[in-house]
């Protein structure tokens, strides 16, 4: 049985690979993050507090249990706070993921490092794997220098792309596009949304499927993992309300350029899933069936 240790395992990605390996058995998961562990379930796997910026650290417990696998989960990933905090974005992001990255070297550990579909600029989407990254944030060149360094590795790698990440978890220290416009629309609150930028979004549990998949399978190289549904964030919310029967007259579709983002998003991303799907046997949820699984989820969270 392989062992794989997780970075940033209370985040929502971290926590639904928690929560898969506890429901399958099938590898001695090590879970890791700075801070007390947010995972109601303490048994059936190993938690250790780790600070992904503290070399020392992250070298103590590595060592200790030199895992078949690492996936690196653990970013900065707001994309304005990435642009107003460039030096923490970097460190976490890049400096973190370089000092991950060599010690998994040297240890002969397979190391899969989390990406985002904010490498590309939007103008030419949905992408293949071999398509050219050109990011136009700050936050998308912090995660394409992630992906340079793990590529500069001489042992096995693998790099995950993923876009706009929604779920549920029972202790949510921050939310996402589905539960704030959910959240909006039933206490009846106006919300303006932007229709010109097109996107995937994945399911998390999708996502931590792949993650587990590509270390069972020792896959190596760049994988594309997504929904497999492509709408605008408009059509996305649109959809949020219709699936929930909330009113949809309290959605206004605005463009990006209204909006006062400091930090650059692309138009249009979107991924082209076959490589994920021949080599992983990858099998994504569609929109609404991801919908349901988080409503099922939700009747029975503490969350509204």
């Amino acid at each position: 049985m392989k062992t794989v240790l997780v970075t940033g395992s209370n985040g929502l990605l971290g926590q639904k690979i928690t929560e898969q390996v506890l429901a399958d058995q099938g590898v001695n998961l090590i879970a890791t993050n700075r801070g007390e562990n947010k995972y109601p379930i303490k048994e059936g796997y190993v938690y250790e507090q780790m600070d992904i910026l503290d070399t020392e650290q992250v070298k103590t417990v590595l060592e200790k249990y030199r895992p078949n696998a690492l996936i690196h989960t653990a970013a900065m990933t707001n994309v304005d706070t990435c642009h107003e905090q460039n030096e923490a974005c970097w460190n976490l992001n890049v400096k973190a993921t370089a000092f991950l990255a060599s010690l998994c070297e040297k240890l002969g550990i397979h190391f899969i490092y989390v990406s985002t579909d904010f490498v590309y600029d939007g103008l030419n989407g949905p992408y293949q794997e071999e398509d050219e990254p050109k990011p136009v944030s700050f936050y998308g060149e912090s995660k394409l220098e992630g992906e340079r360094v793990t590529q500069q590795m001489k042992g096995n790698w693998a790099i995950v792309r993923t876009i706009l990440v929604y779920g549920i978890l029972k202790d949510m220290s921050r939310s996402n596009i589905i539960l704030w416009a959910k959240g909006a629309l039933e206490k009846g609150v106006p919300i303006n949304v932007v229709n010109d930028q097109w996107r995937m979004p994945t399911l998390a549990e999708d996502l931590a499927k792949a993650c587990l998949l590509i270390v069972e399978h020792e896959a190596k190289g760049v994988y594309h993992i997504s929904g497999k549904d492509m709408m605008s964030i408009a059509e996305l919310v649109r959809r949020v309300a219709r699936f929930w029967n909330l009113d949809e007259g309290l959605i206004t579709e605005v463009s990006s350029d209204t909006l006062a983002q400091e930090a650059k998003r692309p138009q249009k991303t979107g991924f082209i899933l076959d490589k994920a799907m021949t080599d992983l046997n990858y099998q994504p949820h569609s929109f609404e069936e991801g919908l349901a699984l988080v409503k099922d989820q939700l009747a029975v969270s503490s969350l509204p």
